[in-house]
């Protein structure tokens, strides 16, 4: 048997959506969503909400789910990378006598995930012999290299220059990291130093319509009207 943690982080001090991992999403505090997720894809031994915030814990506690220890404040400021907090949730686990074959980082704001992505995601797994982490990852809907950077004055600058002139099929796909959770073998965090390392992850795909970030109100409303379609 596989025996998996989940660390979803939550921090209290949102800036740019202050309280986003508690407020109303589509009828549920955004939490909420994840939270579903992961329970109902029979995963997870242990679902952890990694937090400092009394307010989050009382809300998740609401909906049925347990904190067994708050996030330190050393660990919960603006600056502070998530490798070293599910570092520090699987340590003390471990020293509690638990210890896991798999770490996963589900984010608190990945209302669009389901419980059938996490499945795939632990298959992925799998045939890795857990030798690599999965980080969900979603096509760039326009070729990188057709990219502007824009100066102080306005004008834009592009960054490969001349490329504007290639063929979209012609031009290898480019991915970004989704930013909605990554599921790594136990080694890979409990050995991990610092902010831990952008190589040895496996790539699996999401469609756009689940790769939302939601950092501020536009993709709030983006990932909002996703969600509400699915029912249509």
């Amino acid at each position: 048997m596989i025996r998996r943690l989940a660390i979803v982080p939550a921090r209290g001090g949102s800036k740019r959506l202050p309280g986003k991992n508690i407020r109303d999403f589509c009828g549920k505090p955004m939490i909420g969503h994840i939270l579903d997720a992961a329970q109902q894809s029979d995963l997870f031994e242990v679902i952890h909400i990694s937090t400092d915030s009394e307010e989050i814990i009382r809300t998740v506690e609401a909906l049925g789910y347990g904190v067994d220890f708050p996030r330190p404040a050393e660990l919960a400021d603006d600056h502070t990378p998530l490798m070293p907090v599910l570092k520090w949730v699987a340590e003390t686990y471990r020293n509690r006598g638990q210890e896991f074959d798999e770490i996963w980082l589900l984010m608190a704001c990945s209302p669009l995930v389901e419980a059938e992505d996490l499945k795939a995601t632990a298959d992925l797994l799998e045939t890795t012999q857990r030798k690599m982490a999965v980080l969900p990852v979603c096509a760039y809907p326009a070729p990188t290299e057709w990219a502007y950077e824009k100066a102080d004055n306005g004008k834009l600058v592009p960054v490969e220059k001349g490329m504007f002139a290639v063929r979209s099929q012609d031009l290898k796909e480019k991915y970004f990291d989704t930013g909605t959770f990554v599921a790594y073998p136990a080694s890979n965090v409990l050995q991990s130093d610092g902010a831990g390392s952008d190589a040895g992850f496996i790539g699996q795909v999401l469609p756009r319509s689940k790769a939302v970030d939601i950092d501020d109100e536009d993709g709030w409303k983006l990932a909002e009207t996703l969600f509400r379609g699915r029912s249509l």
